[in-house]
């Protein structure tokens, strides 16, 4: 049996977040396979990343609700301080100053979706705003067992 922690819910406002990795592109019901794929190669390549800020946490971002094809799927990367030589197989992603809603998530990867539903419900009844064709963040603590993840999710609001 899997549990899950659902920490409360506050609101943070990020400076500019430099992110090097994969991009994953893929059908909509593949990306709870090919994400883990994805994760598990930037961990072994991560030597191969200049200015790294903390190889121990994982970055997903993607737009909810995308308007061109550069913003369509799911970005899995570490965090950098600033671009240099990026290996030729990898991606750079620059997520601007934004303000999100957040709630850390802690348990099984299939619970994220319900955790989402969480958050987004306290979005609307403290009247906040969701920016949808902005980018959201995951920022993950543990990623390797899909039973027990820990995630921030950072959904970016008005």
């Amino acid at each position: 049996m899997s549990e899950t922690t659902m920490q409360k819910k506050t609101i943070k406002e990020l400076d500019e977040i430099r992110l090097v990795g994969f991009r994953v592109l893929c059908s909509d019901n593949q990306f709870l396979v090919e994400i883990p794929k994805a994760s598990l190669r930037l961990s072994e390549s991560i030597s191969e990343i200049k200015q790294v800020v903390n190889p121990i946490e994982q970055f997903g971002a993607f737009v909810v609700e995308n308007e061109t094809a550069d913003e369509d799927g799911y970005w899995v990367c570490v965090e950098v301080k600033e671009y240099e030589d990026i290996p030729t197989d990898m991606v750079t992603l620059t997520i601007p100053p934004q303000r999100y809603a957040v709630m850390r998530h802690k348990g099984s990867n299939n619970k994220i979706m319900d955790a989402y539903n969480d958050l987004h419900k306290w979005i609307e009844d403290n009247n906040y705003v969701r920016l949808k064709n902005k980018w959201h963040i995951e920022r993950f603590y543990d990623w390797k067992d899909k039973e027990k993840v820990d995630v921030e999710l950072l959904d970016t609001i008005e």
